[in-house]
């Protein structure tokens, strides 16, 4: 493998918050559960194709970083997904995180992403 580093990625900027469907109202419960179980700076959850979810926290490791984005994904791809609907990020921080949002347009171009606070509020959703 080259020891080039790899591209910095964008940081999206959530807009305003809309109302939530149900179902990602499930997945902001979900990404709370997981960060709140195990101290995590970040909780994510995303639903598949099928309706399935998949919760996660972030990893901070010697060896190994991931945002709980990536690993929510990550253990949807792992279970067979090849498409998501929704995705929901709970986090201190304004913005998304630009791997996070990086791994969830790879299954989906048009999936939201939903950023709250957490207590649960909605911060906002990236669309695009």
């Amino acid at each position: 493998m080259p020891d080039t580093p790899a591209a910095p990625v964008a940081r999206p900027t959530p807009a305003a918050p809309g109302a939530l469907s149900a179902e990602d109202g499930k997945l902001v419960v979900l990404a709370r559960g997981a960060r709140a179980r195990v101290g995590a700076v970040e909780g994510a959850a995303v639903r598949d194709q099928d309706g399935r979810t998949y919760a996660a926290a972030s990893v901070a490791l010697p060896s190994l970083t991931l945002t709980a984005l990536q690993l929510a994904v990550a253990s949807a791809v792992a279970a067979g997904a090849s498409r998501l609907e929704a995705a929901v990020v709970v986090t201190e921080a304004s913005t998304l995180d630009g791997a996070g949002y990086a791994a969830v347009r790879d299954l989906a171009a048009d999936a939201p992403v939903h950023v709250a606070a957490p207590d649960g509020t909605v911060l906002g959703t990236v669309t695009e």
